[in-house]
């Protein structure tokens, strides 16, 4: 299966972030800390030369613990900010208030040199879609200022949310590259929901889930599914679907309902906290 998602408007939005760059002294990625290198567009890279960086590695709640802080020490190494984030309950949001000075207080120092006083650090937020961008900016201003969704694309425009005196946030449409030279990088991004399902095969994403967690978190499908996960991932699929008593009519095993309560229960968390990549 290819994982290939690239609409129109994601071209608009990337020509707009050109423009937009301009105005911020401090880029916010937010990445998500299960899939760091997957969620992360390297066009951001290229887009953010010579400004600030600080990455949130959010929904570090559903991702595994030692991993978060080897990935925080990552960035560290390579001149960038990073704090782990779980944006829907408000956890590492004053951490993020700290960074923000700290990453701008040259910028503020010039300023204040120069008699400007009043001028907020200004920030844009980017990000892949479906990463919690919306989620984000309304849990750090406190309020909804921007809609949210748990679908990719829900935000489509440009819009600045002044949080206090100090802070202004440019939210900017999520972005996909053109295209995932590493398929890879495609399967974990529909793994985690940053690809319409409707676009994808559940059960070949399920297959390949199965296989991953074998393989990096063994035992962990036979403590929550009560099975024997060492056999090919389409027997532990249909062992899923026999003990989880997804059948169709006549009693035949369902294995693309199965497949779809293994992908709701990994992005979840139910299975546990798992992350999938490792700094190279």
């Amino acid at each position: 299966m290819q994982y290939q998602w690239y609409p129109g408007h994601m071209t608009k939005a990337k020509r707009q972030m050109q423009e937009d760059i301009k105005l911020v002294d401090l880029i916010i990625e937010l990445v998500d800390a299960r899939i760091p290198v997957s969620s992360h567009n390297p066009d951001i890279d290229d887009l953010g030369k010579n400004k600030s960086r600080l990455v949130l590695l959010n929904k570090a709640d559903l991702a595994d613990q030692s991993r978060n802080q080897i990935w925080c020490e990552y960035y560290k190494d390579h001149g960038m900010y990073a704090v782990q984030l779980d944006s829907r309950n408000r956890a590492g949001m004053k951490e993020v208030h700290r960074i923000i000075q700290e990453a701008c207080k040259e910028k503020l120092e010039r300023n204040r040199k120069r008699g400007i006083l009043n001028r907020p650090v200004r920030a844009m937020v980017a990000g892949i879609p479906n990463v919690g961008k919306s989620t984000f900016i309304n849990s750090f201003a406190g309020k909804a200022c921007a809609k949210t969704g748990n679908q990719p694309g829900v935000t489509k425009g440009k819009q600045w949310i002044r949080l206090n005196k100090n802070v202004e946030l440019l939210d900017t449409p999520g972005i996909l590259w053109p295209k995932f030279e590493d398929q890879m990088i495609g399967l974990h991004l529909a793994l985690i929901g940053s690809i319409k399902d409707e676009l994808l095969h559940k059960e070949e994403m399920a297959l390949e889930l199965i296989e991953k967690l074998a393989d990096q978190y063994p035992g962990i499908l036979s403590k929550r599914y009560d099975l024997d996960e060492k056999g090919k991932p389409a027997v532990v699929l249909e062992h899923l679907a026999q003990n989880r008593n997804c059948l169709k009519k006549g009693g035949e095993l369902d294995t693309n309902k199965a497949s779809a309560l293994l992908l709701e229960e990994f992005r979840s968390g139910k299975l546990g906290r798992i992350t999938m990549e490792l700094p190279e």
